[in-house]
């Protein structure tokens, strides 16, 4: 197969042309987090397909980039997924974006990426923003393995037995979650691992950015102290099984020291800013 215009590739001897799949990460806060080649795609593509189209469409505009869209997220993968593929089969390329961060982790772009591939479409994909890496990376907890697990199981049973199978692992965990169930998942944490270390980030590469690293008690407290006000998207990295329990002892103050009050204020200022239609934060448009 070769390569016959952008987006498009040609099989060999003549045959029909194919579109090409991109996956494009996007900035999972500040809107400077994006690439050039990011940029130049989605302006070059026939069609966008995003997991939330008045998220995409405000990265458009921002950049002045005219581009058409279709939604395509966990509740329509079924129904657009098939479409996406007759317009890669017509030779239309697609490039698919999420919310926030990169296509493909806690969303429907798997989906997508595996029918391609099978079908012979040509996959490829524009690195950026990932808020699983970004989160790791701050924790301070060792990085030289670490396994990534999504969004818990919402009920609590379920959540604790899917705590227990990484219980002896030596890896750093990573887990997403939302704000209104952050709490209960560092409680079944601590209940489970016991008191390691952990981090908690929150709103990553945005103007209250916050890494709160500790034990899963002080983790709780901290939480705790926000009540209601707890806002923006957590990412919960807790120490492996071998990991000291006084690893973070001696460690300064590294949660920002804002209090609750600041905290609420500061959010709200900037979420006015990115996000002019309010909506309740959740896996649907958690950064990747």
């Amino acid at each position: 197969m070769c390569c016959d215009q952008a987006g498009k590739h040609r099989s060999g001897g003549g045959g029909l042309t194919t579109g090409t799949l991109y996956l494009v990460a996007t900035p999972i806060g500040h809107l400077g987090d994006i690439t050039v080649r990011a940029l130049d795609t989605l302006k070059s593509v026939d069609i966008v397909a995003s997991e939330d189209t008045r998220h995409t469409g405000r990265l458009l505009r921002h950049y002045g980039i005219e581009a058409k869209q279709v939604a395509f997220h966990e509740h329509n993968e079924d129904r657009v997924g098939p479409r996406i593929m007759a317009m890669l089969a017509s030779g239309r390329s697609v490039a698919v974006a999420t919310s926030a961060g990169t296509p493909g982790i806690c969303d429907p772009g798997f989906t997508l990426v595996r029918a391609a591939a099978r079908a012979g479409h040509p996959v490829t994909m524009i690195p950026g923003a990932s808020a699983v890496i970004m989160a790791v990376v701050l924790s301070g907890l060792p990085v030289h393995a670490f396994a990534f697990r999504g969004f818990p199981p919402r009920k609590p049973g379920q959540r604790k037995r899917f705590l227990e199978a990484d219980k002896a692992s030596v890896a750093t965990l990573v887990y997403y979650e939302s704000p209104h169930r952050i709490s209960k998942l560092l409680v079944d944490s601590f209940a489970v691992f016991g008191d390691r270390p952990a981090a908690l980030a929150n709103d990553l590469t945005k103007l209250y950015e916050r890494v709160t690293r500790g034990r899963l008690s002080d983790l709780s407290a901290v939480i705790a102290a926000f009540g209601e006000k707890v806002r923006g998207e957590y990412c919960l990295v807790v120490g492996g099984a071998d990991i000291a329990a006084d690893y973070f002892d001696g460690w300064a103050d590294t949660d920002g020291s804002m209090d609750v009050d600041t905290y609420a204020q500061v959010y709200a200022q900037e979420r006015s800013v990115f996000d002019p239609e309010p909506d309740d934060t959740d896996e649907s448009d958690f950064p990747t």
